[in-house]
């Protein structure tokens, strides 16, 4: 069992940076590979961005390439979204997701994880 707690939500102007944390539980993190979603009411959840087991790999959304890189760290058992340049339509619920076969890019297409964390709220002010 993986247990995933996001934290670093909170309200931020457009323009602004704000860092999302994953915290994830046991010790096995390494073999999952990770990725950020996000959801927005009336909306299905989209792909983010993921990362590989290692981190030697990384895919993004088109929306957030170039503004926001994903990250972890295997010891600490975190994965992290540093988000710069944001956009009112970054207005989110954001979630972090585990998977135990998937590649970075295929967490963009596949419907299902193994673990969800609960979600961080992210509002973006224009």
């Amino acid at each position: 069992q993986v247990q995933l707690v996001e934290s670093g939500g909170g309200l931020v102007q457009a323009g602004g940076s704000l860092r999302l944390s994953c915290a994830a539980s046991g010790r096995t993190f390494s073999r999952y590979t990770m990725g950020w979603f996000r959801q927005t009411p009336g909306k299905e959840r989209e792909f983010v961005a993921a990362i590989n087991k290692s981190g030697s790999s990384r895919y993004y959304a088109d929306s957030v390439k170039g503004r926001f890189t994903i990250s972890r760290d295997n010891v600490k058992n975190t994965v992290s979204l540093q988000m710069n340049s944001l956009k009112p339509e970054d207005t989110a619920v954001y979630y972090c997701a585990a998977n135990n076969w998937a590649t970075a890019q295929a967490m963009s297409v596949i419907p299902d994880m193994d673990y969800w964390g609960k979600g961080t709220l992210v509002t973006v002010s224009s």
